[in-house]
């Protein structure tokens, strides 16, 4: 497995925002939402795990290369600051597994197709027994 790179102190921001969905009256008042803006220009990714990380997260990546990642899952700021870094080493763990083995083209062996034919064949016998018009005289 590859190696997940270290993340340097100044490209993790942490930005907290006002939430929207449960939270009663406090979500109006208390900047519980968690944005997390990861600078992947600052990070050392090979080419490989540049790539895939871009195709993994989509449209969460600005043009300036930055990751975004929102999290307002929870009522608490500390619950969505772990979900939100949680999401992030996910993201990151994900990008760095190797490629999975290409499948090579194979064709199917004689005996293989000899097989396949003559069953065709047994069930082409047992649908024509089913045939029950009399025999013409």
């Amino acid at each position: 497995m590859a190696r997940i790179p270290e993340i340097p102190d100044g490209a993790l921001e942490e930005r907290f925002v006002r939430s929207s969905g449960p939270g009663g009256q406090n979500v109006n008042k208390v900047e519980t939402a968690v944005e997390l803006r990861l600078d992947l220009n600052r990070l050392d990714l090979g080419e490989y795990m540049a790539r895939r990380l871009m195709t993994l997260a989509g449209r969460r990546i600005t043009q300036d290369g930055v990751l975004v990642i929102q999290a307002q899952r929870f009522r608490t700021q500390d619950r969505n600051r772990a979900d939100a870094r949680a999401r992030l080493d996910e993201l990151l763990a994900k990008a760095a597994e190797p490629p999975p083995p290409v499948r090579r083209a194979t064709k199917p062996s004689y005996g293989s197709q000899l097989r396949r034919l003559e069953g065709k064949k047994l069930r082409s016998g047992v649908k024509k027994l089913r045939n029950t018009r009399p025999p013409a005289d």
